[in-house]
């Protein structure tokens, strides 16, 4: 497994004749320790397209200095990336191959732009020496390998923050560094300039003029949606908080514009894409609902006062919850290294490049979005009306579950909407979205109580008191049971006729 590291700093534009101001004078800094120059050579590789470039992904390979080896980087926000970090060798280590997958797939790697660095080092120290960050003054030289044959030159300060910093540190250097006349700098990285300064020059393209289509409105949404799940697949490959359920939203919400638009884009084209992100969805969902089974069951077993809980009621739960999810992660990424998974991005990307656009696309988007919108309401709405109509019990928990999916794909649908159509589609996604948490809540419900029982079965079975699980069965029933007492009024306020009026003009 790669070293990783949370990687906080901030560049800034200098020249050769730039001079550092006293930084000691920066709060909390007690000295400044020069610690030398040194040069670093460094060999940034990318496929021939760019495609790591494009994500704001990072892979160099370099020598000098003290972490020479192979450099991975991802973005988390500005000024802020994880570096993973492999020893030095002639090859790519495979741990950073794999992630790298998504975006490479089966195109190669090539060495896109050198970069050698006179970089002259202080440290800001405060109490007890401690490191607070590493202020660099790099003179850089780049050359382009691939895509072009140019070259830059340029100086840069570079503000590093020591590990486990507080962010707000570098602010006070930044003011110190504004009073000296020091800027930031434009380029969010070295790699990003050296790619813009040694670009060869292209004629000017034709621009586009006239306003957005509702194909452009619909395609820019399911290219955010399929950078989101490029991007997401080696947060999942490194099993980072969160990561497998954005992507499994991600690949939600690119099916459910898929299926709503199908009068923009041809459903032809779309429908054995959407058939493979329900694939995608479901695989990435096995781990993912028995994560959230088990917090819901965990949470549950918390609340009860000591004296109810009877019998080894945890032991059991940690065996039952482990011998569901063994080797759900290994699953999940051997799911990704699959060839099904890497052709439906093949497929995403062909789409895209060559979208199926119906006449419907050409229209204005403030015309053709809210009728896919609105239609969307009104298959929620024939479900919700038939799940109030039943009486409490298994079928009306299914159609609940029914009316819960429609309530998803009309948020999803508005949300794809909004950048055309404005508060109006972000009001009513809000208001899908209450309904979706209710009716989610309820369907967590609904699971919880199949394992509650399964769990006290085991535990009769097995000689041990079953009077927790049933405690516990019972406080879900009641949940439920206020989930769908609160629906009647949830529905009221997400079928407003001023909503859906708002949304039509």
């Amino acid at each position: 497994m790669a070293d990783s590291k949370r990687e906080i700093e901030r560049k800034y534009e200098a020249t050769a004749e730039t001079r550092l101001p006293d930084l000691s004078r920066v709060a909390g800094v007690s000295a400044v320790v020069h610690r030398g120059v040194g040069d670093l050579d460094a060999v940034y590789y990318d496929t021939e397209d760019l495609r790591l470039a494009g994500g704001s992904v990072t892979l160099r390979r370099r020598t000098g200095g003290s972490d020479a080896g192979w450099h991975l980087k991802f973005p988390v926000s500005s000024g802020i990336r994880d570096e993973l970090r492999e020893p030095l060798s002639d090859t790519l280590p495979r741990s950073l191959a794999a992630l790298l997958r998504s975006r490479v797939r089966e195109s190669g790697l090539v060495p896109v732009v050198r970069l050698r660095t006179a970089r002259d080092v202080h440290h800001l120290v405060g109490a007890e020496d401690a490191l607070l960050a590493e202020v660099a003054v790099d003179t850089v030289r780049a050359d382009r390998l691939t895509g072009g044959s140019g070259t830059a030159a340029w100086t840069e300060i570079e503000v590093e923050l020591a590990d486990d910093g507080d962010p707000a540190f570098l602010d006070l250097v930044e003011r110190r560094l504004r009073k000296a006349g020091i800027r930031p700098s434009a380029a969010p990285s070295k790699l990003a300039r050296a790619l813009a300064e040694t670009a060869p020059e292209r004629s000017g393209s034709a621009r586009r003029t006239g306003r957005p289509t509702a194909g452009d409105h619909v395609l820019a949404y399911v290219r955010e949606q399929t950078e989101a799940i490029v991007a997401l697949d080696p947060a999942v490959r490194r099993g980072l908080p969160d990561s497998v359920h954005q992507m499994r939203v991600a690949t939600r919400r690119l099916r459910s514009a898929l299926r709503t638009y199908r009068k923009i884009l041809d459903r032809d084209a779309t429908d054995p894409v959407g058939g493979e992100l329900k694939w995608l969805a479901a695989e990435l969902g096995i781990d993912r609902d028995q994560e959230v089974l088990d917090a819901r069951l965990r949470a549950r077993l918390d609340d009860l006062p000591r004296t109810l809980v009877l019998g080894p009621v945890r032991g059991r739960l940690r065996i039952w919850s482990a011998a569901r999810r063994g080797g759900s992660r290994r699953r999940t990424v051997g799911v990704l290294d699959g060839k099904r998974y890497l052709a439906l991005l093949e497929s995403l990307d062909a789409l895209l490049a060559a979208p199926p656009l119906l006449p419907a696309a050409s229209r204005a988007p403030d015309r053709a979005l809210p009728r896919a919108v609105l239609k969307e309401y009104e298959r929620l709405a024939a479900r919700a009306g038939h799940a109030l109509e039943l009486p409490p019990g298994h079928d009306r928990d299914l159609a609940l579950h029914d009316a819960r999916k429609a309530a998803k794909r009309a948020r999803y649908a508005a949300e794809a909407a909004r950048p055309a159509l404005g508060r109006p589609a972000e009001r009513f996604a809000e208001r899908m979205k209450a309904l979706q948490t209710l009716l989610g809540d309820h369907q967590d419900s609904v699971v919880a109580r199949d394992a509650l029982r399964t769990l006290a079965v085991q535990a009769h079975a097995a000689g041990e008191p079953a009077f927790t699980w049933g405690l516990l069965y019972g406080r879900e029933e009641a949940a439920a049971a206020a989930s769908e007492r609160e629906l009647p009024e949830v529905w009221r306020r997400a079928s407003r006729p001023r909503l859906r009026a708002a949304l039509e003009g």
